[in-house]
């Protein structure tokens, strides 16, 4: 058995340009070398092959029989290679691969649910996996394989994962359209806090209230600890409950819920995509996170 390691790629491109001009002259001027060069290569490819591969007549070379043989194959063989390290451009057209991409309801409603719609237009044969949120072990996660991409708040990735902003948002309150508060009252913190209030926890069944309030001197009652922000705005139909929520979950509930500005500052938030270094380069995981920042970006 021939030991492929001996094997220089070098030299079966010379024997395919030699397959092809019959001629080692033209078929050195086709590669760029010197002809004492390729005659010196076809010796290497005699020895490689154990055959003369050639004889020289006078019309030019003519192919032996294993050389014949050969040509076909080697035809494949070096097509193969030429898109093995091919730098080819993405065709979301025509790709067929999935991405699986981990985010909560929240983020998934303001990104993902628009990129389906992308997917369905763009690239109708890419599947999407849309998997829960990961907070703990997203690094590990991403090294696995397990994922291809998270959205989530900065401030649970790890500064050490690549990442891209894809939008920011902030806090507003949000109440149904009978609620006391949906009017032209001044709104102060110290009305907030007279109605129970509704949170979502990551994590799951949390009461706890925020810092800011806390800073204010203040304590809101939490009485529903939700799991999905999903669920918001039906909670709220259901009585004088308050909720603070990002905007963007709102877009599809104005005629339903009204909305205000909170009355005291908070720092609005980034929502990125992260993902795994070895991602870094490759062209359908760069079209996925270009197309999402674009979405992202719509109003």
């Amino acid at each position: 058995m021939a030991n492929i390691r001996k094997v220089d790629l070098n030299l079966l491109v010379v024997l395919d340009a030699l397959l092809e001009e019959r001629n080692v002259t033209r078929a050195a001027a086709r590669l760029g070398y010197t002809q004492p060069t390729v005659s010196g290569m076809l010796m290497r490819l005699r020895d490689l092959f154990g055959d003369p591969l050639f004889v020289r007549t006078q019309r030019g070379l003519l192919a032996t029989p294993r050389a014949q043989a050969l040509t076909i194959p080697l035809k494949q063989l070096l097509d193969d290679s030429r898109h093995l390290v091919a730098h080819d451009a993405f065709d979301p057209v025509h790709a067929e691969v999935t991405f699986r991409v981990s985010s909560n309801d929240y983020m998934q409603h303001a990104v993902l649910t628009p990129f389906v719609k992308v997917l369905r237009s763009e690239a109708r044969q890419i599947r999407l996996a849309i998997v829960p949120p990961i907070i703990e072990g997203l690094s590990e996660a991403l090294a696995r394989g397990q994922i291809d991409l998270a959205i989530t708040a900065a401030q649970f990735a790890m500064s050490d994962l690549p990442s891209r902003l894809l939008y920011r948002d902030r806090y507003v309150v949000a109440v149904r359209r009978q609620h006391p508060l949906a009017g032209d009252a001044a709104m102060t913190v110290e009305r907030l806090c007279e109605y129970d209030h509704v949170v979502v926890s990551p994590t799951g069944g949390s009461f706890e209230g925020d810092q800011a309030f806390a800073r204010l001197q203040q304590r809101r009652k939490v009485r529903y600890s939700l799991s999905t922000f999903l669920l918001i705005p039906e909670i709220l139909q259901t009585d004088d409950l308050v909720a603070l929520v990002p905007s963007r979950l709102l877009r599809q509930h104005n005629k339903r819920l009204f909305v205000r500005e909170l009355p005291f500052q908070v720092p609005s938030f980034e929502v990125i995509a992260v993902w795994h270094p070895r991602n870094e380069k490759d062209k359908a995981h760069r079209w996925l996170r270009s197309r999402l920042a674009e979405i992202a970006k719509l109003p």
